[in-house]
């Protein structure tokens, strides 16, 4: 945990400390280029539209100059009617749980297209795809999209026949 000295100075800088063990509900909704968890206890409802926050996980070697992160959150919006997307920010996560700052995405609300992130955001935040959780605190996400990303990759790679260059 932070020293509230530190914590005060980091937030004045626009940085969060992640809340560790914070009890969420995480869903893997898919794994690609990256492991994307939606974070079902942030869903807010409000007719056909709704909002929930989304995270998603990095291989554990990424970096960003000397620091190394575990991915970064999302908040989206969704028209469930209109099967439409809006991300509306981003904010990396750090090893460790560090935060932030969060960005904003001024891109428009787009159609979410089947099989992408989006879409597979989308049927949980619109309800049609209800599932248990996967995980239920950050660290546990990350742990659980890093092994989806290692297979992922393993399943992806290309057949290699022994006694063959390549």
């Amino acid at each position: 945990m932070l020293s509230e000295g530190f914590a005060a100075l980091i937030a004045l800088l626009g940085v969060a400390q992640a809340d560790l063990g914070q009890t969420s509900t995480f869903v893997l909704t898919g794994t690609g280029r990256f492991a994307v968890f939606a974070d079902t206890t942030s869903i807010q409802r409000e007719g056909d539209l709704v909002r929930m926050r989304a995270f998603q996980v990095v291989e554990p070697s990424f970096t960003a100059g000397d620091a190394a992160y575990w991915g970064g959150w999302s908040w989206w919006a969704f028209d469930c009617a209109a099967r439409t997307a809006d991300r509306l920010d981003f904010a990396s996560v750090r090893e460790g749980g560090v935060e932030g700052p969060a960005m904003a995405d001024d891109a428009p609300p787009y159609e979410a297209a089947p099989g992408g992130d989006a879409a597979e955001l989308l049927a949980v935040a619109c309800g049609a795809t209800v599932t248990a959780p996967d995980a239920t605190t950050l660290e546990e996400a990350v742990r659980i999209g890093r092994a989806a990303l290692a297979e992922w990759i393993r399943a992806s790679a290309p057949a290699v026949s022994p006694g063959r260059d390549v």
